[in-house]
């Protein structure tokens, strides 16, 4: 499975590269190549995530949405401001990548958790560039050793109230 998860998830970035390319070489209107992009970008996203078996092993849908958010973090400089779709699909993608990251069973490894951080690290940053916050949450999941590894998030999944509201 990782041979074959490795060459798909390069494979993907390969993909997500080439809508890159196209959409700054395009002779499109801005909004109509920002359009066209994000379409595409659906797509080969719904094509890759659709490979596994999530409730088996999650984890190689994580690499997935880890490339995803890192490759779209680096087309947003030139998607066009007028294309409603490019926030709403980055909010998706993002509120995606979290939710899986809370229903993981065990703890990711650490090349796999490494990978996700430097990622986040990089794409929230670009995107904070042009003013984009929708990476926040996963930033600061990235910031930590592991997803369970903030004391807020843990005390609020176990009903527990954080110290700092402690009376």
């Amino acid at each position: 499975m990782a041979i074959r998860s490795q060459t798909a998830i390069e494979e993907l970035r390969e993909r997500f590269q080439g809508l890159t390319t196209a959409l700054k070489e395009s002779s499109q209107s801005p909004l109509e190549a920002s359009l066209h992009f994000c379409q595409e970008f659906c797509q080969v996203l719904v094509e890759h995530a659709g490979r596994w078996k999530t409730d088996e092993d999650p984890l190689p849908l994580l690499e997935v949405y880890t490339v995803a958010i890192l490759s779209f973090a680096k087309a947003a400089s030139c998607l066009s401001s007028e294309c409603e779709n490019a926030p709403l699909l980055l909010e998706k993608l993002a509120l995606s990548c979290a939710e899986l990251l809370l229903l993981l069973p065990q703890h990711v490894p650490g090349a796999l958790w490494e990978e996700f951080q430097s990622s986040m690290k990089l794409a929230h940053s670009l995107l904070q560039e042009s003013g984009s916050t929708q990476l926040c949450l996963l930033s600061v999941l990235a910031q930590e050793d592991g997803v369970w590894s903030n004391t807020t998030l843990s005390s609020i999944m176990s009903n527990l109230i954080p110290q700092t509201e402690q009376g």
